[in-house]
């Protein structure tokens, strides 16, 4: 039987995936300004994601991602002020300047990064994992990564241990298709990335990425079986990215058609077109929320703009845990 959602989700959700989507066409936009530096990795198209993981989790629970991590961040409850000047490399950004557009960060809130190499975060997610069933606490770790980290070593060390030792995580693969910029099916003999789980025993399913619906039930599921101490979980779920890898891709290994194809899945549309015709939202309600999302992205981009620079007294600060470290050289 079908889940039926309220209209304060289909609302949460449509305003949720609205902010991500228009601070990412914004950081886009910025970053062909040069405001923005360094590399820089877009979240638009895989919105539903976010969305569906926010409202099947408790705020508690502790997520960790990847290097394309600018919404999963936003929708876990890090500012898009704080994102924004992060990316912007100011002293107001939420790692105070110093980790950029692949490192945001918050810790306050159950985010737990951003992370630039390749799979690194598995583990750590296990970790967190591990920490949270160490404290005693119900709370469940979402570790995320994408397709290409599928292939690294670590998702097979980590899986064993997490298996081995029940470990409340729910390990997530975005998966887009690409990678950097290599389908699938050139780089794995095994297409349906979920089935890895098989050689642990671990529980899997194949998730519609498009569909912040068949997220939610797919991780709240998956959560709720962590939290009765019923072990991991591993969730292949199939989204797409509308951009490049990053700003410096110029996409040739796939087709125009094949993205606009994947633009008639959008999951902003889908949730707007249930709210107008299944709840009847009004259209001066949906522009309401508009302009909200649109001053918020306004606001985040002024406060970057008018934040400082992080000083040089910061240098070498929050670099190594023992303060009077004897082999830093004034």
């Amino acid at each position: 039987m079908a889940t039926k959602f309220s209209k304060e989700t289909y609302l949460y959700w449509y305003e949720l995936m609205l902010l991500l989507r228009r601070f990412e066409e914004k950081t886009g936009q910025l970053y062909g300004m040069q405001k923005i530096r360094g590399f820089c990795h877009l979240y638009i198209g895989q919105e539903a994601v976010a969305a569906g993981c926010m409202t099947a989790t408790n705020p508690d629970d502790k997520f960790i991602t990847a290097y394309r991590c600018h919404a999963l961040a936003i929708a876990k409850g890090v500012t898009p002020k704080a994102s924004m000047a992060e990316l912007y490399g100011k002293a107001t950004g939420c790692s105070k300047g110093k980790g950029g557009s692949m490192h945001l960060f918050g810790v306050d809130v159950g985010f737990f990064g951003g992370h630039g190499i390749v799979g690194a975060q598995i583990g750590t997610g296990a970790g967190l994992a591990f920490a949270e069933r160490y404290k005693g606490t119900n709370n469940v770790a979402l570790c995320f990564f994408g397709d290409g980290a599928a292939r690294q070593g670590m998702l097979h060390e980590t899986f064993n241990m997490a298996m081995l030792w029940d470990l409340p995580v729910v390990f997530i693969c975005e998966n887009n298709h690409y990678a950097m910029g290599t389908s699938v099916a050139r780089t794995s003999k095994t297409l349906d990335i979920y089935k890895l789980a098989d050689a642990y025993d671990m529980p899997a399913d194949s998730v519609d990425g498009m569909s912040p619906e068949a997220v939610h039930n797919a991780v709240l599921r998956a959560a709720n079986r962590a939290r009765e101490k019923g072990g991991p979980t591993f969730l292949e779920i199939k989204t797409y990215r509308y951009k490049g890898h990053s700003m410096s891709d110029p996409q040739k290994y796939r087709s125009k058609d094949e993205v606009e194809e994947y633009k008639e899945k959008d999951p902003i549309d889908h949730v707007l077109n249930v709210l107008k015709t299944q709840y009847s939202v009004a259209d001066a309600d949906i522009e309401v929320i508009n302009e909200r999302v649109k001053k918020e992205v306004e606001e985040a981009v002024q406060f970057a703009e008018e934040s400082p620079w992080p000083s040089d007294d910061e240098l070498l600060k929050d670099v190594y845990v023992q303060e009077d470290y004897p082999f830093i050289v004034d």
